[in-house]
C-alpha cells in the first residue's frame, strides 16, 4: 500500500473501491450524491483524500471498514470447546481454531463451555469493547431445547422479568418454535450478557435446558455454518455491527 500513499492521503473513491464498496467509477457516484462522510462531513468533492489508517467513513450512514489490517471473523463453536484463546489444562479451546493466524485476534464475550453457536473473533479493539460494554443493547439469539410442554404464560413470565440471584432479568423476546412429546425448542433473545443467563433463567422457570445454541449476535446470523468452521463477516454485517454500539 504504501505506493499508492501520498503525503496527503488516498483518494477518497479509491479507497473506497479497495474496501469493496463499489467500483472507483461508481465511488464517485455515491459521493457526488452526498452518500459518502469522512469522520461526520459529508463529502462531495472527488478530490478529497484521506488515511485509511485513521478516516471514519459512513456510506449511506453504515461505516466502512478501509483497514486492511483489521479481521472480523464469526465461529460456530462446537460443543465442549473452552471460550479461551488457550487453555493451560489441554482442553479444546477457541484458541485453537486460528492459532495459523498472524493476527492477535480475541474473542467478544463468551459462550460457556457446553452452548454451541456463534462467537465472534477479532482485533478490532473498540468495537469488541462496545459490544460487550452492557450500555450497548446487542440483541443476541439462542435456541433452547428444554423439556415440553412449555405453558402459555412462560413467554408473558420472561418478558416482564424474572428475579434471580444477582438480579432480575427480562428477555426482549421468547417464542416455542417446535414441541413434540417431552421435548420443546424454545427461542430467547435477550440483550444480558451475564454467565450462563440463558441457562439459569429457563431452569428459575422449570425448564432447565438440555442443549443450547447461539444463532444470532445483531443482525449476524449463524445460518447453516457448520460446527467447528470460520467464516469471514461481510462488509454488510460489520457495518451493522458498528451501527449498532453507534461507531
Amino acid at each position: 500500500m504504501p505506493s499508492m500513499m501520498s503525503d496527503d492521503g488516498i483518494r477518497l473513491q479509491k479507497v473506497l473501491a479497495q474496501a469493496g464498496v463499489a467500483s472507483r467509477r461508481a465511488a464517485e457516484e455515491l459521493i457526488a450524491q452526498g452518500r459518502v462522510s469522512v469522520n461526520g462531513e459529508v463529502v462531495s468533492e472527488f478530490g478529497r483524500r484521506v488515511d485509511p489508517d485513521t478516516a471514519v467513513i459512513h456510506v449511506d450512514g453504515v461505516r466502512v471498514v478501509v483497514r486492511d489490517d483489521l479481521v472480523y471473523l464469526a465461529l460456530n463453536k462446537p460443543r465442549g470447546v473452552h471460550t479461551t484463546m488457550s487453555d493451560d489444562r489441554g482442553r479444546p479451546s477457541v484458541g485453537d481454531y486460528v492459532r495459523d493466524r498472524k493476527e492477535r485476534l480475541f474473542h467478544v464475550g463468551r459462550l460457556d463451555a457446553e452452548t454451541e453457536g456463534l462467537l465472534l473473533l477479532t482485533n478490532d479493539g473498540e468495537l469488541a469493547h462496545r459490544l460487550m460494554h452492557p450500555s450497548y443493547v446487542v440483541l443476541k439469539t439462542y435456541l433452547a431445547e428444554v423439556k415440553a410442554p412449555v405453558a402459555r404464560d412462560v413467554g408473558r413470565r420472561l418478558r416482564e422479568g424474572i428475579e434471580l440471584e444477582d438480579g432480575p432479568v427480562r428477555v426482549d423476546s421468547f417464542k416455542v418454535v417446535d414441541s413434540t412429546a417431552g421435548k420443546a425448542l424454545v427461542e430467547v433473545v435477550l440483550h444480558e450478557g451475564r454467565n450462563h443467563i440463558v441457562r439459569r433463567l429457563l431452569a428459575e422457570i422449570g425448564h432447565p435446558v438440555r442443549k443450547l445454541v447461539r444463532t444470532r449476535i445483531g443482525d449476524v446470523r449463524l445460518g447453516n455454518q457448520r460446527p467447528g468452521s470460520l467464516r469471514a463477516l461481510n462488509r454488510q454485517e460489520i457495518g451493522s455491527l458498528y451501527a449498532a454500539v453507534g461507531l
